[in-house]
């Protein structure tokens, strides 16, 4: 086979095959080449693969296939080896008929990237069919008077080979004195075959003869036909009828009805009588013929339907006889006129879905083609894409056309596009066909997750039970499958930011959240965590959320009286003047609620007197004072007890007990029960009298002092307060109750150490209350306790461990006083310090619950205490 397009030399094939690979889709030109039909499946065509620049295994890895116009495949490709093989029978004559050149086109379509190059195999003619006349036998009838010279026309043979193998000559056999063969071309489309008298006849002699005409191609060997001609010679009928034109042209269009009348040949006769009556015929005839003649009119009529695209033109032969026997022959060329009747065809070569939304714009989606079966204007289309903010069409080759993105994917906005192809024609109307094209847009994880609120707010009230639910997170995420699973954590944090709290936890699964242990609102009123919440994409996306815990108050302690000191020990009496007006101020009940808001509202109250109407009790600050004068019947010394309540639900309560005793003047101290007063006496009365001047004097400076004291000391204590939060992660109940200006009984220290800590010592902190002197502290050794003074050293945790765990000597610790801002208050004298491991763990809850490691934690409790 010739190899026409698409090879190179040794010498330069490595620049050709960069010249192919530089192509973006398609070559320039086709590659060509020639075989001869009927060829054997298997012959050799070409090396296609070296003359596309290509190698065997590059056509199996880029799966290349062979796509022709018309869908048969006449030709294969072996992938093995590259070339390009006849895959069946190639008849010429079958898939090209009368057409000067026979050209099989097609595509060689490779994938990975997209690629195709254009083939076009010329079949070439052999002479494998031989010539043909429409009748077996002819008759002609031929007057006597026949001049020599005359010409009687013969339908001339058809051979469907072209070129040297169609009909070259004719002959007459036998050898035939009387008549010889003529034949020629008067123009293009007007071959003609007659036979020439050559010699004047005599009916007499000779009243008939019969003889072969032979047609011979030019092939090699030469291929023959014969029809039989029958002379029969007549009387006098010497005019022959004439057609009006040698050839007939009718434009018929192919949707003309059955029926329907497309021509009338006319042919004349100058002979009378029956030598002058003429009737017509078809004589060339091929299959079922799609047309009719009327025998005397000359009309020719549709019988089936015409095709444009079927038979483009169809050729007919008319013979005229008169009655005497002359004829005469006319073609009739039918040019059948193509109407919009076939809408374009639309296949689909190549097509991806589907795709990822992270997808570059003019990726190529799909690879079509269309075609449209009518010819001219009929048979030109145009594609149109419905929606082209996301996609467009590009031609790439001839009819070929690319559906490619023009933008970027998004699938949380559109899963899925359903694009809609319109080919049309341009036909008057045009007509139209539409191929639709749904691509999927698969997910990528490019949305992280997103909670439904910017922060949260959960409330707890003290004293909770262990892992209660105080409410929940949610937090959603725009992609599909695993990209859109959202899990819970407690985001990690370094060291020095930890809340100080490490007792909420989060259900990994639904966002739960839970207090792992009961809260006290005096230690803790508020913590808070960052919750991550992380989807399970690959890498995964995560998002922070800042939840706040509110600890709510519950009433949970009772007010503590700090003035009068309710401790047991003598209570000391308030001095009354008898001359006191009603209003005077005998002194005041100084209490406090650890408690906060409605919780620590204290009210006072009178409970009991020696003489109820004589003192009142303010309800909201606590005065005592003189209700009405004093009279001669009232007693010396007066015993009060009052009740301070909170303002809880169901409220708690203190009593606070405190005397009073009336003098005339601070000269004469009026005892109870007792005889007039000596000359001693008078002396004892004038010195207790100084005694009462000077320490009403100093209580009244003292207050005055203290309650300037106290508001500095509030600020001061507020502050110090923070510093237990530090990296000692130390928290002690007696910084919250001394902000609200509540003593305990009792406080703890409370440090937190993790299982794996390397260090094993720890130590107290100061106090956090101002002007805290060192004092001295019993050890605890007996009955005979002895003060001693200890400076503040750390205490290791090698001594006392959860196996040996027991009393702890206060030589450890660093002594304390503390000054409340009223009265002064003795040293705190410490008896007993009770040190005890506890350990923490994890949330009990099932798994997902994201909380703290274990903890060891070492609690230090001061207990019983007074003060003196």
């Amino acid at each position: 086979p010739a190899r026409t397009a698409g090879w190179c030399p040794r010498p330069r094939r490595l620049l050709c095959l960069s010249a192919f690979l530089a192509l973006p889709l398609a070559r320039a030109e086709p590659i060509r080449y020639s075989v001869a039909e009927e060829a054997e499946s298997g012959s050799l065509v070409g090396k296609l693969a070296e003359d596309a620049g290509l190698t065997p295994p590059q056509l199996s890895a880029r799966r290349a296939r062979l796509l022709s116009e018309d869908g048969r495949q006449h030709l294969r490709l072996d992938r093995g080896s590259g070339r390009l093989l006849v895959a069946g029978r190639l008849d010429r004559e079958e898939l090209c008929a009368h057409s000067a050149t026979c050209m099989l086109p097609f595509e060689l379509l490779l994938s990975d990237p997209l690629q195709f190059f254009r083939v076009e195999v010329t079949l070439n003619d052999v002479n494998d069919h031989s010539p043909v006349f429409p009748e077996v036998r002819d008759t002609f009838k031929i007057p006597e008077t026949s001049e020599t010279g005359s010409r009687f026309p013969l339908e001339r043979a058809r051979d469907l080979d072209i070129g040297s193998n169609s009909i070259q000559a004719y002959r007459i056999s036998p050898q035939n004195a009387d008549f010889s063969v003529s034949y020629g071309s008067r123009s293009e489309d007007d071959k003609y075959l007659e036979l020439v008298l050559e010699k004047p006849l005599d009916r007499e002699e000779q009243a008939e003869m019969s003889f072969s005409v032979i047609a011979e191609d030019g092939g090699s060997p030469p291929r023959s036909g014969t029809t039989q001609v029958k002379i029969v010679i007549l009387d006098a009928n010497d005019n022959a009828p004439m057609f009006t034109k040698h050839v007939y042209i009718a434009k018929v269009l192919e949707n003309m009805p059955e029926g329907s009348v497309i021509l009338t040949v006319l042919a004349t006769d100058q002979d009378a009588g029956i030598n002058g009556d003429i009737s017509y015929e078809i004589t060339e005839l091929v299959g079922d013929s799609a047309f009719l003649i009327d025998p005397r009119t000359g009309q020719i009529k549709i019988t089936n339907p015409l095709d444009f695209e079927e038979a483009e033109t169809h050729e007919l032969g008319v013979r005229a006889t008169d009655g005497g026997g002359l004829s005469a022959i006319c073609k009739v060329l039918v040019e059948v006129v193509d109407v919009n009747d076939n809408a374009p065809e639309l296949a689909v070569s190549s097509f991806s879905s589907p795709l990822p939304e992270n997808t570059v714009p003019g990726t190529v989606v799909a690879l079509f083609t269309v075609r449209d079966r009518d010819s001219g204007a009929n048979g030109k289309i145009s594609c149109a894409l419905d929606d082209q903010l996301f996609f467009s069409l590009r031609p790439a080759y001839k009819n070929y056309y690319e559906l490619v993105t023009v933008s970027a994917l998004d699938r949380e906005r559109t899963a899925r596009y359903v694009l809609g192809v319109t080919a049309a024609d341009a036909g008057s109307p045009p007509l139209t066909s539409t191929h639709t094209f749904t691509v999927d847009i698969s997910d990528v994880n490019d949305n992280a997750p997103v909670f439904n609120q910017t922060s949260y707010t959960m409330y707890v009230r003290e004293n909770n039970a262990p892992t209660v639910f105080v409410g929940a997170v949610s937090a959603a995420d725009a992609d599909v499958g695993l990209n859109a699973k959202v899990t819970y954590s407690l985001a990690p944090v370094p060291a020095a930011e930890r809340p100080s709290c490490s007792c909420i936890s989060v259900n990994s699964e639904n966002g739960h959240v839970f207090v792992l242990r009961p809260l006290d609102y005096e230690r803790l009123r508020q913590s808070e965590v960052t919750v991550s919440a992380s989807d399970a994409g690959s890498p995964p996306l995560r998002a922070n959320v800042t939840v706040r815990l509110v600890v709510l108050d519950e009433n949970d302690n009772a007010p503590l009286v700090l003035y009068p000191a309710q401790d047991g020990s003598a209570a000391s009496s308030e001095l009354v003047p008898v001359s006191a007006e009603p209003g005077y101020l005998v002194t005041k009940v100084v209490a406090v609620d650890a408690d906060s808001g409605q919780n620590s509202w204290l009210s006072y109250h009178l409970l009991r007197a020696t003489e109820p109407g004589l003192f009142s009790v303010a309800v909201q600050s606590g005065e005592v004072r003189l209700k009405r004068p004093v009279t001669e019947r009232d007693s010396a010394k007066h015993k009060l007890l009052v009740l301070v309540r909170d303002n809880g639900k169901p409220p708690l309560s203190a009593t606070a007990a405190l005397s009073a005793l009336l003098l005339k003047d601070f000269s004469d101290v009026r005892l109870p029960h007792g005889s007039p007063p000596t000359d001693e006496q008078g002396d004892s009365l004038t010195t207790y009298l100084i005694i009462a001047l000077v320490f009403v004097s100093l209580l009244f400076l003292i207050s005055s002092a203290l309650f300037v004291a106290r508001k500095v000391c509030k600020s001061k204590e507020l502050k110090a307060a923070h510093v237990l939060s530090g990296a000692h992660n130390l928290h002690s109940g007696l910084a919250d109750a001394a902000a609200a200006g509540t003593l305990p009984r009792a406080y703890c220290y409370e440090i937190s150490l993790t299982t794996g800590s390397g260090n094993s010592e720890f130590q107290f902190l100061k106090p956090i209350l101002p002007s805290l002197p060192a004092q001295h502290c019993a050890t605890g050794q007996g009955p005979q306790e002895q003060e001693q003074d200890f400076p503040c050293v750390p205490v290791s945790t090698e001594d006392v461990t959860p196996d040996n765990a027991g009393t702890l000597s206060a030589r450890h610790l660093n002594c304390c006083s503390v000054n409340c801002g009223v009265a002064p208050i003795q040293p705190l004298q410490c008896r007993q310090l009770q040190l005890s491991w506890q350990e923490e763990y994890s949330d009990p809850l099932s798994t997902g619950v994201s909380s703290s490691s274990g903890q060891r934690r070492a609690v230090i409790c001061a207990t019983k205490y007074y003060f003196t």
